[in-house]
């Protein structure tokens, strides 16, 4: 059995497989700790190899994995396997937001990345969700439901945070605002993927993939493509991980 964990801003992710298929996985949200956690993890499954992806990949390496790849490697094996045809991958991260482009064989071809500023994350999500009193679950739904959208122009975390303060004091609507915040998301995301000349096949990767509003709005702003997403979006960097470490 070959091990993939990806140690996250947000959570511990630990995937298990056997002659490349999943057996076994766990997700556990980040403590103080995170390479404590893992090791906790995967202790269970006594693996013969264990490869780290994700922040804390190196912090991984000094205390158990036996290899790391980035981030970027990982989801485009874990996409690839999942769905063979893909040639696109959007991971939307807690702290990052990356799109992927592969070549015909499944390698990384190309990447963008959005790591110098919270906006366009799943961190940036959280926080606005926060700010108009909705959990993280019901905050998608909400943006869903509403027929029309506020203006948000700022794409910095702390200017757009002021921004929905303001339109909350004016009496906007909660779910319009939900609306704008997601759609200011997406649009962050699309300009990615369109410098990239986005293929077909697209997969949504990473724990935003289970918001059914950002699924939609990226199905509407790809209209030539076809969005997937895997039964545990989450897991996609720790299958990669897994896989390589099987297949290396």
């Amino acid at each position: 059995m070959r091990v993939g964990v990806d140690l996250g801003s947000r959570t511990v992710k630990v995937a298990a497989v056997e002659n490349g298929r999943l057996v076994a996985h766990r997700i556990v949200e980040s403590s103080f700790d995170p390479a404590g956690q893992a090791l906790d993890l995967i202790a269970e499954f006594r693996p013969k190899r264990v490869v780290a992806t994700g922040y804390g990949r190196h912090l991984a390496q000094k205390h158990f994995a036996h290899e790391v790849i980035t981030e970027i490697r990982a989801h485009a094996l874990g996409a690839r396997h999942c769905f063979p045809s893909c040639r696109t991958v959007i991971d939307i991260g807690g702290q990052d937001s990356k799109v992927i482009a592969l070549d015909e064989s499944g390698r990384v071809a190309n990447f963008q990345m959005n790591d110098k500023c919270a906006a366009g994350t799943g961190r940036f999500l959280e926080i606005m969700a926060a700010s108009l009193g909705y959990r993280l679950d019901e905050f998608g739904p909400a943006a869903l439901a509403s027929e029309h959208e506020a203006a948000i122009n700022s794409m910095c975390t702390v200017f757009a945070e002021s921004e929905v303060i303001s339109l909350k004091n004016r009496g906007t609507p909660p779910g319009d605002i939900a609306r704008a915040v997601h759609l200011s998301v997406v649009t962050r995301i699309i300009v990615m993927v369109n410098r990239l000349d986005s293929r077909a096949i697209v997969v949504f990767s990473g724990g935003v993939a289970r918001n059914p509003c950002m699924v939609a709005f990226l199905k509407e702003r790809l209209p030539e493509a076809s969005l997937e997403a895997a039964e545990i979006p989450d897991l996609m960097g720790a299958l990669g991980a897994a896989l390589y470490a099987e297949r290396h």
